[in-house]
């Protein structure tokens, strides 16, 4: 038992405890809560009556338990029902923003211009006082709280790369909500669910205290506590008992939430898993598919003229006029700055934009198994999501980030199977291990059940591949898969690479880098890009001997090489998208710049048929 679970014997022992003996009251030997001994009003405790009597001779101990029951009742039914709706409503609107952000989590907050008391008092005087009204007023109280909760964490989670993966694998929007957002944004939720109980049984106590809330004779610690202010002096202890009770209810409660969240955080659970962790029954999924013969002999990814934009007015394009060719079994490197758009492009393949980003024009034809040839640039987010995995599948450049932390390294590589229509358990879990084995992870079988946590960078980098491999995708997409990677870890993911080419000929890769010497290792071609734009083009040893663009010839000599005394950096840094130079993009930063490159933007020339360079000057370019 770890830690953090031995945290919650205590709080968690006093509250099963507590609700256990309010469940079973009408089992228990206790008196009459409405019975009543006038005689012996105010009588101290006894035998008979463990907390004695109160001011009409009722028994203080079996009014506390049905009390209990009743505000417990109230405050955790009001929880629940404000948990549920108003998780909903930030789940939705911080996932698909725009209009379902307006009429959700905006429409919500309207409740929170109301001072909370007033609120729950107008609620029960409309309604009339009651455990049902009451219930409805702290729900409508409580709702836009988690609403915004669950909205901010919502927007916390949704960038990252592990919800993107989930795209990638075609996951529809409300299972990413479910099974990935959901169990992120939990813990920050069971808090407001804390806060939330607390704070409904002070509001309960304090409307049954006025008369506003729970009606006699059913009791209540509010009531209880109302009745005991007029017999102060006679019977002080009256008091005391339902203040105990629910100062002492509210604290265990906070206690217990604030421990559960620290044992539900996925970095502790190292065994067995939170209670969304557990394994899931099976389920059915469609049929494998049998793809036709593809033709071989045209390009895999042919991208013509592509455009990525943000805004309407005015447009600004982060990417313009980008071209790029991939052949059945080809390895083409997209090499640049920060900035230059690589990331984009390789996005746009996807359809994993982000949603203020879209393709302007240009198209993105890809070729699939039966032979078919798709516009990508015009496929809506459904068609994608039968493309991802099967055909077309993304590394991403942070694993950390990629793999979704609350669930184990083989149940998200399951997942992406039984995705990609793999049915049956046993074979499931089969080709999880077969996988692992394949991407070089150590004893494979054991792996699988280690959460991403629980894994070294190169380790989570090898079951981040495993994953996009899982499906054996015609078109692999690894977006700086080695960035983040000490040098001997990054000789290895390369080795790795090598061995999935060799072992799949036919799969095109597109692989994003700012290294060229990963470039010159691994690729076949290479495609530079400057500020959004391709500049040059052509096969890696021929460009590397004789690039014909000035920002490829000064990458190329910025790279450190033998014995240099030291390195030359290209001057300046890439132009911001909303303030782009006129005419060619890198004139200001180019050595060879002439007054004509200022004054148009340079056409694309072709020095060799399988070459391009967009330069007005690539014959003097060395």
């Amino acid at each position: 038992m770890s830690r953090s679970t031995r945290k919650l014997l205590l709080p968690g022992g006093i509250v099963l405890a507590l609700v256990t003996v309010l469940l079973l009251a009408p089992l228990l030997p206790l008196h009459d809560v409405r019975a009543m001994d006038i005689p012996n009003r105010f009588a101290g405790p006894s035998a008979a009556h463990w907390l004695g009597q109160d001011e009409f001779g009722r028994d203080v101990l079996a009014r506390l338990i049905w009390g209990g029951r009743a505000s417990l009742f109230i405050a955790v039914g009001s929880a629940l029902a404000a948990a549920t709706i108003g998780t909903l409503l930030g789940l939705l609107g911080g996932y698909f923003r725009g209009v379902v952000e307006v009429l959700t989590v905006r429409a919500a907050e309207v409740l929170l211009c109301l001072p909370p008391l007033l609120l729950a008092l107008l609620v029960v005087t409309i309604l009339g006082a009651g455990t049902w009204p009451l219930i409805l007023a702290l729900t409508l109280l409580y709702t836009p709280n988690y609403a915004r909760v669950a909205y901010a964490a919502t927007l916390q989670v949704r960038g990252l790369d592990y919800v993107t993966a989930q795209r990638a694998m075609g996951a529809p929007p409300l299972t990413i909500l479910g099974r990935t957002i959901l169990p992120n944004v939990l813990p920050p939720l069971l808090v407001q669910m804390s806060l939330v109980v607390a704070s409904a049984m002070v509001i309960e106590s304090g409307l049954s205290f006025l008369g506003l809330g729970v009606v006699p004779p059913t009791p209540s610690w509010g009531l209880m506590i109302r009745a005991a202010r007029g017999a102060m002096e006679q019977a002080p202890m009256l008091l005391v008992w339902p203040s105990l009770a629910l100062a002492g209810t509210i604290l265990t409660f906070n206690l217990l939430c604030d421990r559960l969240q620290t044992a539900l955080d996925p970095r502790e659970v190292t065994k067995g898993g939170a209670l969304w962790m557990r394994r899931p029954g099976r389920r059915k999924t469609a049929a494998a598919r049998r793809p036709g013969a593809a033709d071989d002999n045209g390009p895999l990814v042919e991208i013509r003229n592509l455009a990525i934009s943000v805004g309407r007015t005015p447009q600004i394009d982060l990417v313009r006029r980008a071209m790029l060719t991939v052949m059945p079994g080809e390895t083409v490197a997209l090499v640049g700055e920060s900035g230059s758009g690589k990331t984009l492009t390789s996005l746009a393949l996807l359809g994993l934009l982000p949603d203020q980003l879209r393709v302007s024009a240009g198209e993105m034809r890809y070729r699939t198994r039966d032979g078919a040839v798709l516009d990508l640039a015009q496929l809506d987010e459904e068609a994608f999501r039968a493309l991802r995995g099967p055909e077309v599948s993304m590394v991403f450049q942070d694993a950390a980030a990629a793999l979704n932390p609350v669930h184990r390294v083989g149940d998200q590589l399951a997942e992406a199977l039984r995705a990609g229509g793999l049915t049956g358990e046993r074979a499931v879990q089969a080709r999880v291990v077969e996988l692992l084995r394949h991407v070089g992870i150590p004893d494979p079988e054991r792996r699988r059940r280690a959460y991403p946590h629980e894994l070294s960078g190169g380790q989570r980098q090898r079951a981040m591949i495993a994953l996009a491999v899982a499906n054996s995708p015609r078109l692999l997409v690894a977006d700086e898969p080695t960035t983040a990677l000490d040098p001997t870890i990054q000789a290895q993911i390369l080795d790795l690479f090598r061995k999935l080419k060799t072992d799949t000929p036919d799969m095109g890769l597109i692989f994003v880098t700012h290294d060229l010497a990963v470039v010159s290792e691994l690729a076949d071609r290479v495609v530079v890009m400057y500020a959004g734009e391709v500049v040059e083009t052509g096969p890696v040893a021929e460009v590397f001997a004789r690039p014909k663009h000035p920002y490829t010839a000064a990458l190329i000599a910025s790279v450190p090489e033998g014995a240099a005394d030291q390195l030359r950096a290209i001057p300046g840094s890439v132009p911001p998208p909303h303030d782009m130079p006129p005419g060619c993009r890198f004139a200001p930063r180019c050595d060879h710049a002439l007054p004509q490159c200022t004054s148009r933007v340079p056409e694309t020339s072709h020095p060799e048929a399988s070459r391009s360079s967009r330069c007005i000057r690539w014959k003097e370019v060395c």
